[in-house]
């Protein structure tokens, strides 16, 4: 199916859903009151389990009633995640936490309404509403020189037409201060489809100004052959891909999982990127996990267990950018003259303290 009738075809209803899987009543009377964007394309909503509730994409894919609880997260996140109560004034669609990158906000579709999404307010509540004007975000970094890396972000930006996506890069190549150029999209996972001639020879070519691409895998199920030839046809168009995992309670949070997740990226050729804590936008309280699960995961899972190329950074996003959470687990003693280490296996070894 071409990835425009996938969009046409989306499983955005009960009628739909029941091709794809059995539903509990539970998940029948949640999504019969459901007033929220939710759904996804046909060929992921395949990859759900149709018996067990618990299948991890499922749950990342209908909504829940523990969606309806909100201890934890923040009122207005978004508002104090993308500094949009500062002095600054920005278009709707620049988000900045940096001097010299910003977010560059241009839809507000996706091929999957995650329900961990950390722009809930704007995408799948649509409790806030914002104006993505493309050409206000362009005039607006054109005057700011000082920016030079921008990410292109939604919603998802490859469900934009060909060209509207070649018109932002060659708009913003045509800036002398823009060095790199870098898309968030998940439909390699959700939409491999997307993937197509058309967007290729938007994507590919030798340039100065180069694109890279992250997408976000959460779970080892997500990952497929069309997923695979999805990434190889953007790295033959010189587009890196890089994973940005959610840390997500009872889908990815267990050794076994994360280990199997980040060895299997690597084996389509998606670089582990980061890991990120579940943020604390509203009604997402059921899928966070104690902080110090995610640098666990990493010590427990990866280090020692595979090459260091599936290890990725575990940060929280914050206002101020990305807040590293990594403990020093390694460096377990500092004498005067040497310093104990300890691996993986609990054995230790010793260096020398190196005066400054």
């Amino acid at each position: 199916m071409e990835w425009r009738d996938q969009l046409k075809s989306f499983v955005n209803s009960i009628e739909r859903l029941e091709k794809y899987v059995n539903l509990t009543d539970g998940e029948r009377e949640i999504l019969e009151s459901n007033k929220t964007v939710w759904g996804t394309t046909p060929y992921f909503a395949s990859l759900m389990d149709p018996d067990d509730p618990e299948c991890p994409i499922r749950k990342q894919v209908i909504p829940s009633k523990l969606e309806m609880q909100n201890k934890f997260g923040m009122e207005d996140y978004l508002v104090w995640k993308e500094n949009r109560a500062t002095e600054e004034v920005r278009p709707d669609s620049i988000a900045r936490q940096y001097k010299d990158r910003v977010a560059f906000t241009v839809t507000q579709g996706c091929g999957i309404y995650c329900r961990h999404c950390f722009r809930k307010e704007l995408v799948v509540d649509r409790s806030m509403k914002l104006d993505f004007n493309v050409d206000d975000g362009l005039k607006w970094i054109s005057e700011h020189p000082e920016v030079r890396d921008i990410l292109i972000t939604g919603g998802d930006p490859f469900l934009l037409e060909n060209d509207k996506i070649e018109y932002l890069i060659r708009k913003l190549r045509e800036m002398p201060h823009i060095e790199m150029i870098r898309f968030g999209s998940r439909t390699p996972v959700v939409l491999p489809q997307r993937i197509d001639e058309g967007l290729k020879k938007v994507l590919g070519g030798y340039h100065k100004v180069p694109i890279w691409l992250n997408t976000q895998c959460n779970h080892p199920k997500e990952i497929t052959e069309e997923t695979a030839r999805a990434v190889y046809d953007l790295m033959q168009c010189g587009v890196n891909v890089g994973n940005q995992a959610v840390l997500l309670k009872g889908i990815n949070d267990n050794v076994p999982v994360f280990r199997e997740l980040h060895q299997k990226l690597l084996r389509i050729r998606i670089r582990p990127y980061y890991v990120f804590y579940c943020e604390p936008a509203p009604g997402i309280d059921h899928f966070r996990t104690p902080i110090e699960k995610g640098a666990e995961l990493i010590r427990d899972a990866l280090r020692g267990h595979t090459t260091g190329l599936a290890q990725p950074m575990y940060v929280l996003a914050t206002n101020i950018g990305k807040i590293p959470l990594m403990p020093d687990y390694y460096i377990v003693e500092r004498g005067e003259e040497e310093y104990t280490l300890r691996n993986h296996k609990g054995e230790t070894t010793k260096i020398p303290v190196i005066p400054e």
